[in-house]
This record gives C-alpha cells, structure tokens and sequence, in this order.
C-alpha cells in the first residue's frame, strides 16, 4: 500500500512527533483508565473546580532544611523537624527508611509495686471465689486460660518485673507470635500486660474478656446490665427544648482522618508486601526476596501509609477543591491517627510526638485561619492504642501524660484551644470542651478507653465507665442543655456499626447518652475504620427503628490513607450557622491506582477530584426541604430506599471505600447487613441485629 507522498517524505519527522505525542499524555491514559465507575456522573463542584492537579515537585519552602534532597523523586523527603514544646530537633535517625530499629530502647513502661502478703493474701481469696462463681468455668479452653491468668496474676503482684519475662514464655511455648520476646518484651507489651493481670478480675469478666479478645478461647459474654438510676442528673425533658431556628448561613467544615503519614516510607521498596506495612526497605515479598514485585510509587500505594508526598498533596489539593484558600474553614475536625501502622518494636515515644508535631504544623499552614479540633487515635500512642485509665493510682495513673501534655501544648501552641480546654486535654486523657462564641460546643473523647486492642480496659470491664470519660461527656452535655447550646461529640472509634472495633459495655453507656440528649447533639463524628460509613441512633436503645425514632447520626470520615485497598479521601460539611446542624456533605478522592503513572516525574502530582453530594447521591426519592438538614430521621429514610432499591446499597458500597477499583461489589446478604449496620450505633445493637462479616470493603 503506497502512503501519500507527504508523509513518505517525512517518516522520521512523523516516527518523533507520535513518540512526543504519546509521552506528554501517557500519565493522562493511566489516569482516565484506572477510574472506576461511578455511581453518578459528577458535572460541577459547588465550591471550586472539579478537580485540582496537584504539582508534582514537592514544595520545598515549607521546610528550612532538609536531610536528604527535597527535589528527588527517588526518595521521600526527610524534613528537619524541631519540636516547638520540647525544644529539641528530631534526628534523622528517627524517620529514615535505612535505619528502622528493631526494638525502643529509650522509653521504658512502669511496673506495678509489689504487693505485700496480706495483700496477696486477699487477692487469692478474691480469686478463687471469683473462679468458683463463675458459671462459664468447666473443662474447656475458657477455664485453662483463666486458670492461667490467675497464675499471672500473683506473679504481677509478687514479682512484677518477672511478669514480661512470663508473657515472653508463655508466647514462645504456645507459638502465639514470631518474635515473642520483640512482642513481650519489658519495653514492648510485656510491661502493660503485666499492670493489667496484676489489677484485673482474671477470675471473672475480666478474665473472660481477655481470652476471648486476644486469644479466642472464651465466648463473647453478654454486655452487662447497665443501672442509670443515679448517672444522670437531670430527667430528659417531657417536651423537647424549643429548636434553634434554621439561619440560612452555611458555614463549611472540613472533616479530615486517619492520615498516617509514614515518614519511613520508601520510594522504590516493595509495595505488595505479604503481612506487616508495606514499601519499607526493611519489608518484602518472600515469594520474591530478590526482586520488587511492586516499586512503591512516590505518591503512594494500596498496601501502605501516606508517604509525604500524599499527605502534601491532599493538604495543596483542599483549599483549591473547596474554595477556602483565601478564608480558610469555620473549623477542622480531625478524628485522629496520624501515626503510621508500625509495629511496637519500631515506636517509640519520640515517634509519635515527632509525628503530631509535624502534622499539626502542616494543618495550622495549609488549612487557613479556621481552628482544628483534633482528637488522639488509637495509633496515637506508645505502645499504640494502650491508655490507662486513672483509676489505677499511683505513678501508674499518669504513665500517658507525657502524650496528653504534649497534644495539649501543640494544640494551644497552634492557637486552636483555649486555656481552658487545653487544661482539660491535659487531665482527661486528651479529651476536652470548648465553648465557641457561636454556641456550639465541641466534646473530644479518649476512644482508646473503649477500643478492644487497649489492655488496660480489661480491668473492671463490668463497669462501663473505669476511665470516667463518659462522666465527663454526660457533665459537658448536662451543661450544654443548661445553656441551650448545641453540641459536636468527636472521637476516633466508633461505637458502632458492624461492632468489631469497641468493647460493648461502654458503647452501650454511650447510646442511653446519646438517647438522653438527643436534643442537644447536633452531630457525632468518627474515624478509625478509614472508611466512608456512618451510624443512626434511635429511641429507646433501637427497640423501635423507625424514622420517627430516628435520633441522631454518627458520620465516619475517610481516611486520607490508602491503607488498604481504598483511594484517599476528605469530606467538607455545609454546617447551618445556628442550628450547627449538616445540611449537606460533599466529599473528594485521589484515584490511587493511577498513581504509579505520576513516577520519575515533576509535572504533576495525584489528582483530587469531587466524588459525590450525600444530600442529590442518596435523596433523589426523599420529600426534603432545600435547606433541611441531613438528619437521623432523613438518613433512615435513606435506608428505607435502599430497602426498596439494593442498587442504592451497591452506590454505598462504592463510595466506602472512596470508588477504588479494589472495592468488590456488596449483592446477596452484603445487602442486608450493610443496611443493619447503618442503623447500629452500638456493640450489642450490631451483634444481636446483622449478620457479621460485611463491615468492610478493605481486602
């Protein structure tokens, strides 16, 4: 076949300018390619663009010094960070991918005092009656372990620095973990699990808990029955308290969560990983010990935290995509983790406040003016997810106030807290009120004192409140409705859902709370499970799930990490001005899959781009005001559509996970126990309502 005469003429020319042609959009294919079907065709963003590019170089002005080359694309930037509460510069060490320790040498965990004979005296008997009381006990892996755990608990008592050495063995014996004394450790658990044998009714609920949270040896107990007589101090009102009327003012709101910024992060570094956190240099595929299966993209990748690069490329992309980079937020909710999945052997204490001082400085200089209210993660901590409650006494009580103190102080050091409720984060586990002037207030919560993986809440579990956060949520509220303000309850684990995060006790305790002040609570907002969900709250501990017995809604926020298998993401609310109520929720997503793509490069970075509107993605078939807030009782109507259409729940099932073309489809009984979960907002409401095994879209 003969070609016209021009381009026979010129095939050099032709050859070149197709190469320049498929080079310049090859990052442009990828990206197109890897979106995964949406539920709905999104034209417009209210608030800005429809999608913001981010530059692909990172902005090196924001720091002053650097340790390594901050223009590289072959490694994740190291910053130099120093402390403004500490006074002191975190070194390099600290957070570089080649140097990751095997085992904190630096922070040690106190021990319980040994006891005295009299008192183990006393404890004994305790026990035993405790042992022959219990009507679980007979010959099954239930009595074993508990028999166990009394032996544990003398030698706590007696020789309390015997006891990591007791878990190491006992770990070895029973080939509980790889690397038990790494595990088990005096620096490690071994220290906690020794205060909390040493404290605990090993004998009874508490023992049972124990063995079955972390062992499987025991069933789950019911919650125990819960005597209100005295908690509150005041009656809920015969009449509701007259409503705040609508403004018509909107104020937005930025819902940010579950960051985990890895500052270890290689780029490079195997990204698929078989257990433990992926794209680290000290981390492979054992399938393929000698070559990377999957090069850790600068941006990121399913299987990981937030390298740098991601988490500045989020924190660029918002007041772009939201329309605040000149008037900043009305306020920031932050719901917690900012540190990366670690294992314990490789934190440490000034891990995690380099961390939260790194993370909070970004916010306060990207965010704009707006205050952010923050709350402590689970993974905000060392050991991670372990608080102890105060109720221990002693030098015991304390052994976490040197995180509370410094969240405190960073908090206050940014100019987001006043001294009030900085006073607060420092004595109640740092959780803590503020009263705006608009008349809203806001109540943080401590969730690790309700999280299963903490340790220490398997002491006295038959009272729901050891802590006594809860008392200190019912207090603020009671003064709240004195007041006739409205109040925002922010936490990181949620209560509810499909119950496998929180203990049951106090989950329970907070939904007679919630039940209580129904009124009062303008919103309730989560974190932890880095999934797009939320939680309704009914009457009468959801005897009756109705919209008329629709009280309150708990939103759970995406995470900005990809870990595991879902797109980055953040939510912005439109909050009325005086009733403090969300009138619509509008959030965004990075397609991580395309990131790959964005490699030995500096043009561009991830694309932020406008995913749905709750208020046109879920109402289409609800009567609802323009301006009605997207309230219990809406959000059941929601679920009473899905019911009719299961194509509804498929677009829920989506958006959960943020559209990542990782999300497997929700059909069959998916269906019907996502529903249930949406009307959970409790442990023992999801165990005894839906069926298990559909809570999330991570695989």
């Amino acid at each position: 076949m003969l070609l016209p005469h021009c381009i026979q003429s010129f095939p050099g020319l032709l050859l070149q300018l197709t190469m320049n042609i498929l080079l310049a959009i090859a990052p442009l294919l990828a990206l197109v390619a890897s979106q995964p079907s949406s539920p709905s065709p999104i034209t417009t963003n209210p608030f800005g663009p429809l999608a913001f590019t981010v530059p692909g170089a990172f902005p090196t002005s924001l720091y002053r010094h650097y340790y390594n080359n901050p223009t590289a694309t072959s490694a994740q930037v190291q910053p130099v960070v120093t402390d403004p509460i500490q006074h002191k510069t975190y070194p390099h060490e600290l957070t570089n991918p080649a140097t990751i320790p095997k085992n904190n040498t630096v922070d040690p965990h106190p021990l319980p005092p040994k006891a005295s004979d009299s008192l183990l005296l006393r404890h004994a008997i305790d026990q035993i009656l405790s042992i022959a009381s219990n009507p679980v006990f007979g010959d099954d892996t239930c009595t074993r372990c508990q028999a166990g755990l009394e032996v544990a608990k003398f030698l706590a008592m007696a020789a309390p620095t015997e006891g990591p050495a007791l878990a190491v063995a006992i770990c070895n014996h029973f080939n509980f973990n790889s690397d038990c004394a790494t595990e088990f450790g005096p620096r490690a658990l071994g220290s906690v699990i020794t205060q909390v044998v040493a404290n605990a009714d090993v004998g009874g609920l508490d023992g049972q808990m124990l063995c079955q949270n972390f062992l499987g040896l025991c069933p789950l107990p019911p919650v125990s029955p819960l005597n209100l007589t005295q908690w509150f101090a005041k009656p809920k009102p015969a009449r509701p308290p007259t409503p705040h009327k609508p403004s018509g003012k909107r104020l937005k709101v930025l819902h940010m969560s579950d960051l985990h910024i890895d500052p270890r992060y290689a780029t490079g570094s195997e990204g698929n990983c078989t257990s433990g956190l992926c794209c680290r240099e000290n981390n492979i595929n054992p399938t393929s010990p000698n070559v990377t299966l999957l090069p850790a993209p600068r941006f990121g990748t399913f299987k990981c935290d937030s390298p740098f690069s991601l988490v500045l490329s989020a924190l660029q992309a918002i007041p772009v995509l939201t329309g605040t980079q000149r008037s900043g937020f009305d306020w920031t909710v932050y719901t917690g983790d900012l540190v990366a999945h670690d294992p314990d052997n490789q934190l440490s204490r000034d891990y995690v406040t380099y961390t939260e001082t790194v993370l909070y400085d970004l916010f306060k200089r990207t965010l704009g003016s707006g205050p952010v209210y923050a709350v402590l993660g689970n993974h905000d901590s060392y050991n991670q997810a372990q608080d102890a409650p105060h109720t221990l006494n002693g030098p015991l009580a304390n052994q976490f106030s040197w995180n509370y103190d410094h969240l405190a102080s960073l908090w206050q050091h940014e100019g987001w807290l006043p001294q009030a409720a900085v006073q607060l984060a420092r004595a109640h586990y740092s959780a803590y009120m503020v009263k705006r002037k608009d008349g809203l207030r806001i109540i943080t919560l401590n969730t690790d004192l309700w999280y299963k993986a903490n340790y220490f809440n398997y002491i006295n579990m038959s009272h729901p409140d050891t802590s006594g956060m809860l008392r200190f949520l019912t207090d603020e509220l009671q003064a709240a409705e004195d007041a006739g303000d409205r109040a925002w309850i922010l936490g990181h684990v949620l209560t509810g859902w499909d119950g496998t995060n929180p203990l049951g006790n106090p989950t329970n305790l907070f939904y007679q709370i919630v039940d209580r002040f129904s009124h009062t609570i303008a919103a309730i907002m989560w974190g932890h499970t880095h999934e797009d969900q939320l939680s309704i709250f009914y009457a009468n501990n959801a005897t009756v799930i109705s919209a008329e017995t629709a009280q309150n809604i708990a939103w759970i926020g995406p995470s900005v990490t990809p870990l595991n298998n879902l797109n980055s993401g953040f939510r912005v609310y439109e909050v009325d001005s005086n009733t403090f109520e969300i009138v619509d929720a509008h959030t965004w997503k990075s397609d991580v899959n395309a990131f790959p793509a964005l490699d030995h490069q500096l043009k561009i970075g991830p694309t932020y781009s406008y995913e749905y509107s709750t208020r046109t993605t879920y109402g289409g078939n609800i009567t609802w005001g323009p301006n009605d807030p997207l309230n219990a009782t809406w959000w059941h109507k929601v679920t009473q559509q899905m019911e009719i259409n299961p194509s509804l729940v498929s677009t829920f099932n989506t958006l959960q996970g943020k559209s990542s073309v990782k999300t497997k489809p929700c059909i069959g009984d998916c269906v019907t126990a996502k529903i249930c979960y949406i009307r959970s907002g409790s442990v023992p409401i999801a165990k005894q309502n839906c069926q298990s095994g559909f809570g999330s879209v991570q695989s």
